[in-house]
């Protein structure tokens, strides 16, 4: 029973999520604002993470599986796009070296900043 309020639960903040979605004037997409309800309702202690614990337990253990349909998808679309394979790539190579850099210096500032701030005898 505890699993079936547990994805009662996510599934109600996806719905809020696309209410969200539906009534703004402008195009957004719903995953992502229910992604940050959920964000907001855990950072507030409205939602407490044992609420959730088992449901996203099991779809981290399983989240490989809902690549599936995007890679069938790619595939499907193939004679599309095997013309402009070489740019995809170079994009996707150039994109993930920078999110890698931008990643790599965000947390060196940050470890600098917690630093700084230790040394003056302040916590972040």
């Amino acid at each position: 029973m505890k699993i079936i309020l547990q994805i009662g639960i996510i599934f109600l903040i996806c719905l809020v999520g696309e209410g969200i979605a539906s009534i703004l004037p402008f195009s957004f997409p719903s995953s992502v604002i229910s992604m940050l309800l959920l964000f907001l309702l855990l950072l507030l202690r409205i939602l407490r993470p044992e609420h959730i614990r088992q449901k996203t337990d099991f779809l981290l253990k399983n989240m490989a599986f809902f690549f599936i349909p995007a890679g069938v998808g790619i595939l499907e679309q193939f004679t599309y796009i095997r013309d402009s394979m070489l740019p995809i790539l170079l994009i996707c190579v150039v994109s993930t070296v920078l999110t890698f850099a931008a990643t790599a210096y965000t947390v060196k500032a940050v470890c600098a900043l917690q630093e700084r701030l230790r040394k003056r005898g302040k916590r972040l």
